[in-house]
């Protein structure tokens, strides 16, 4: 049961993460401080740098196989992108989107592998 509530709330994180960081971008566009060339960045990133800290927490929260917990947390988090995109939203499926959700997998990966290093650095 701990271990489900701790991936709740790593996704719970990761989605709050997400969210917030498209509002300020959201507000900037708006603004037009940043302009529609770099939103495609910031998208990326965003995406990557909210699964490495959801990564990140998890990984302290696991005692080993720090790169197993990133992976499973990572499989969770693309499948339920994967089930709002080509549901809700008609996307067809291309190879960019292979990249993509790799680029998203690797970041949850290290992000867990970091968590856990400091945390045994810790103890």
């Amino acid at each position: 049961m701990n271990y489900l509530k701790n991936i709740s709330i790593s996704i719970g994180l990761i989605f709050f993460l997400i969210l917030f960081f498209t509002f300020i971008m959201t507000l900037l566009n708006y603004l037009n401080i940043i302009g529609s060339n770099l939103i495609t960045v910031i998208k990326i990133f965003i995406l990557t740098f909210s699964l490495f800290i959801g990564g990140f927490y998890i990984g302290k929260k696991t005692n080993k196989q720090g790169w197993l917990e990133g992976l499973k947390l990572s499989l969770i988090f693309l499948i339920l992108l994967i089930l709002f995109e080509y549901l809700f939203l008609d996307n067809h499926f291309e190879f960019k989107n292979i990249l993509y959700y790799l680029i998203i997998s690797i970041s949850c990966i290290f992000g867990s592998m970091i968590g856990i290093s400091k945390r045994l650095e810790k103890n």
